[in-house]
């Protein structure tokens, strides 16, 4: 029984096809005659395949037409390559001979089809070296160190006025300790009133703020980072400039090393969640503007961990070490024989909490203890100073930075004798911190996302310094005192506790066009309680022994860019009369 007829573009088709191509153009030039008197069995040719054919034509699975097709195609394709192959050739010895004369150019011809052919084969290759290479890909254009790299940094222009309402005590009740402790000693006998500060002046000022760091990762869970800021001075808690200050008429400003740390994770479970640090890095507690302002930089080492509890619950834990003054190693400059060291240390730790009560309800709390070790003022040895440049053994014991608040202390035992009119001339005075501080600190916030994108935040801080006696303070203290008595100065008004709470509803991050927020907060905070050198810079112009209210809130211009506005309305706790409001203005765009 004859074979059924098989469709010549089927897949034997695609068979034979593949066959002719491979054979020599001369063997597929075989005419149609011969193909016709081989399927008749007149003889075989010398070409396999068109011998396979007849015997497919024989056997009645082609016929002689498609068997004619076949091999019609099959020249074509043999046409075709023998004609690429030659260009290649004649192309290849066109550009290997050289020019006839020096003058002259050869431009060879090269078909279109060998043009084509040459741009792939170059493009697989180029291909081919920017994968081994690593360039092809533009996540991978920048060499491997570079891409460890986390550049990072923003800039703010701001608006600020602060007002003094009428009735602000103008009369020589608030020195400027910062002024007199960072200058030469001052003179407490005789006819001039100390540095004071402005408490009935108002001023308009145009500030900016520029920084820029980067974070970088190492190998073997070390990463470091550093960040340079701008800065009126060296203020821990400024990074404010204002145009026109720090010398006027165009003058350039100063940039100020604001951070570098080396930091270092554990790595493997269950250690994964903790880093330790040393060098100035961010303040790696939980905390409010109270206790430290949003711009402090640490330095020193500190350990920071996070510890998995439940799928609701983490602990978290910080501690650290920080060295905050260190003795001037020729200490004092004008004594053949040199004083004991007065460095000064913070010692601190905190626990907490991090509580997922509900999927739209998070909470978290901290308890934090902080050691001032050494920042207390200390009266000196008995001695005499015969000029503003003879210095006490205790001079070191004086803040080498402060804003206003704190109570203060006379540090320097002046001996009255006949060079110093037995006490009434030549009284050059430092001023210390009144106290010792150990602050036990407790700080919570709860986030509600039940009205999600609009997010509710609460967060309060409780501080009290531990080390605070009234007694001690008040038989030394030189200001936050009531008013005078016909028997000597008034009655020391100072205290050791402060508190704040503050509602923000809105969005936190602020990432997209059209996010806003707003917030108001209140804050008691008298005069000892915390470190007045440490806490925030602009509520009430800085510094502690002030309440008051704040308002403002922020909107995203951009995902990078965004404004606000807040108003700072602040009063004296204890001492003469100082009252305060603070309007600013702010433009913020941040990479």
């Amino acid at each position: 029984m004859p074979l059924p007829r098989h469709d010549i573009h089927g897949p034997l088709a695609a068979l034979l096809l593949a066959s002719l191509s491979a054979a020599s153009l001369q063997a597929a030039e075989e005419p149609a005659a011969a193909l016709a008197a081989n399927s008749a069995g007149s003889g075989a040719t010398s070409n396999v395949t068109i011998n396979l054919i007849n015997r497919l034509v024989a056997k009645n699975v082609l016929s002689k037409e498609d068997a004619a097709d076949l091999i019609k195609q099959a020249k074509a394709d043999a046409e075709a390559v023998a004609i690429r192959e030659q260009s290649m050739r004649v192309a290849i010895a066109d550009a290997a001979a050289p020019p006839a004369d020096p003058n002259d150019v050869n431009v060879s011809y090269v078909p279109e089809p060998v043009r084509a052919q040459m741009r792939e084969e170059i493009k697989a290759d180029v291909l081919a070296d920017a994968r081994k290479q690593g360039w092809g890909n533009p996540k991978d254009a920048t060499p491997s160190w570079v891409k460890k790299w986390d550049v990072f940094g923003d800039f703010r222009v701001r608006y600020e006025g602060t007002f003094f309402p009428g009735g602000n005590d103008n009369t020589g009740a608030f020195p400027n300790f910062n002024a007199i402790n960072t200058g030469s000693p001052f003179d407490v006998s005789g006819t001039q009133f100390s540095p004071q500060l402005n408490v009935d002046q108002d001023r308009n000022r145009l500030r900016f703020r520029a920084r820029i760091g980067a974070g970088i990762e190492l190998e073997d869970g070390f990463s470091a980072g550093f960040r340079v800021a701008t800065g009126e001075n060296n203020s821990p808690v400024s990074t404010n400039q204002s145009f026109g200050a720090s010398g006027g008429n165009f003058s350039k400003y100063s940039l100020w090393l604001d951070r570098a740390y080396l930091a270092y994770n554990f790595g493997d479970k269950p250690y994964s969640d903790i880093t330790a640090y040393i060098g100035r890095f961010e303040n790696p507690f939980f905390s409010s503007e109270v206790m430290w302002d949003d711009d402090i930089g640490f330095d020193g080492m500190a350990l920071k961990g996070k510890f998995e509890l439940n799928d609701r619950m983490k602990m978290f834990a910080t501690g650290g070490a920080f060295p905050i003054f260190n003795t001037d190693f020729n200490f004092a400059t004008n004594q053949p024989a040199k004083f004991d060291s007065t460095d000064k240390w913070l010692l601190a730790a905190q626990i907490g909490l991090d509580w997922k009560i509900k999927d739209d309800l998070t909470a978290k709390f901290a308890a934090a203890y902080y050691d001032f070790d050494g920042v207390a003022g200390k009266l000196s040895s008995p001695f005499t100073p015969l000029s503003s440049a003879d210095a006490g053994d205790t001079d070191g014991t004086r803040p080498s930075f402060a804003q206003k608040g704190n109570t203060y202390m006379a540090l320097r035992n002046i001996v009255p004798d006949a060079s110093n009119g037995n006490g009434t001339t030549n009284q050059y005075q430092y001023f210390g911190l009144a106290t010792p501080f150990r602050n036990i600190t407790l700080t919570g916030r709860l986030d509600y996302d039940g009205y999600e994108p609009v997010r509710l935040s609460l967060m309060g801080e409780f501080i009290k310094n531990i080390a605070f006696d009234e007694a001690s303070v008040a038989a030394l203290a030189v200001n936050n005192r009531g008013p005078a008595g016909t028997s000597g100065p008034g009655a020391f008004e100072g205290g050791d506790t402060a508190w704040f709470l503050n509602f923000v509803v809105g969005d936190a991050s602020l990432d997209e066009r059209g996010k806003w927020n707003t917030f108001l907060g209140y804050r008691y905070v008298e005069s000892d309680s915390v470190v007045d050198g440490f806490t925030d810079s602009d509520f009430g112009g800085g510094g502690t022994n002030m309440k008051g209210f704040t308002l403002g809130g922020n909107y995203a211009l951009s995902p990078s860019v965004r404004v606000g506005a807040r108003w700072m309305s602040a009063e004296e706790v204890a001492g003469p009369t100082l009252k305060s409001d603070v309007l600013q203005f702010d433009i913020n765009a941040k990479f």
